[in-house]
């Protein structure tokens, strides 16, 4: 990373949110565009001055996880500014706030997972307007590793790098063997279209509710977890609840999908994995850098992940030794492409 480039330390974030990232986000551009099944899909835009000397402009897509939206981006938005990229935000169809697709807003659902990289397509097209002339690069989390995989296999795209951290591959299963848990979700999906009226939610999920940062699986950061907190007690609209049989269906078959089109990703990839992560399989994501890199020498360099050991889940709002890797490796990448 350039020697010039500051991050943003967990000391200093209550200043730095009042005096830096609240003035920077307010010169944003903040939209919206009718994804697939007329959809709104609304999104971010924060860029760059253009500098005649420059010779290509940067531009940085931020694809997010499940349950987020780009109001939770400010601190990570900010840093990628200041390292001179024009940031790109998409709020993914069902959360964040975009349109929900369901009367119950707080179920996590989706029609068909392609209808995310569908709408992400739409995006980069219209909205980012990415094309041969700039440098595009993906950065994506979790969910959106998954939603930009599909992406890149799909469409013919201006992509110059992509970044995947902690990409839900696969989800975390737990002690249940991925073969049963794949069963109960069929069984219980396959009941649902038959009996049900509207998609149940799976065993043990439900509406959103606030958890205290104690043992919280997602970052060690204490003063980031309390932003993050914050923003959802004090913004109903982005409030988002558990899965339902029918989202983890498509997760599945995205998995599938991912692994059988895997000769398509031609797109210079690298996996940053979270160590400690218990939310997706990261041994999913050890099988993915290692077959795609037989693929493509270019990608997963090593044929691995980029590990951040005892990191949690969220490396970008993880306590700064986590975070501060993190970023540093995934702009690193950008800059070698």
């Amino acid at each position: 990373m350039p020697a010039s480039i500051k991050l943003i330390q967990e000391a200093d974030l209550h200043q730095a949110y009042r005096d830096k990232i609240l003035p920077f986000w307010q010169q944003g551009k903040f939209g919206d565009f009718s994804g697939v099944d007329n959809i709104r899909i609304n999104y971010a835009v924060f860029e760059q001055n253009k500098n005649p000397a420059q010779v290509q402009e940067k531009k940085l897509i931020l694809v997010p996880g499940r349950s987020e939206g780009y109001l939770k981006y400010q601190e990570l938005s900010y840093d990628l500014f200041q390292a001179g990229y024009s940031v790109y935000i998409i709020d993914h169809r069902g959360q964040g706030i975009s349109q929900r697709l369901l009367p119950q807003p707080h179920k996590g659902y989706v029609k068909s997972f392609d209808h995310y990289s569908q709408d992400l397509h739409q995006f980069i097209d219209t909205i980012v307007k990415a094309d041969r002339r700039s440098k595009n690069y993906l950065l994506a989390h979790s969910m959106g590793a998954a939603i930009s995989a599909r992406y890149l296999q799909q469409y013919d795209n201006p992509v110059t790098a992509a970044v995947f951290s902690s990409p839900m591959i696969a989800i975390n299963s737990g002690i249940i063997p991925d073969w049963l848990a794949a069963v109960l979700i069929k069984a219980g999906n396959a009941l649902n279209l038959r009996l049900g009226n509207s998609p149940w939610y799976f065993l043990g999920q439900g509406d959103a509710r606030q958890k205290a940062f104690q043992g919280n699986p997602l970052m060690h950061s204490q003063v980031r977890y309390q932003k993050f907190t914050e923003l959802y007690q004090n913004t109903e609209e982005i409030q988002l609840g558990g899965v339902t049989f029918h989202w983890l269906a498509e997760a599945i078959k995205t998995r599938k999908a991912i692994f059988s089109q895997l000769h398509k990703l031609k797109t210079p990839v690298t996996v940053l994995q979270a160590g400690a992560d218990i939310i997706v399989d990261n041994r999913a994501q050890d099988e993915f850098c290692s077959r795609l890199h037989r693929l493509f020498p270019a990608s997963c360099p090593g044929g691995e992940a980029i590990k951040i050991h005892q990191a949690r889940h969220e490396l970008f709002f993880e306590k700064d030794e986590f975070r501060n890797r993190a970023l540093s490796q995934a702009i690193n990448w950008f800059e070698s492409h």
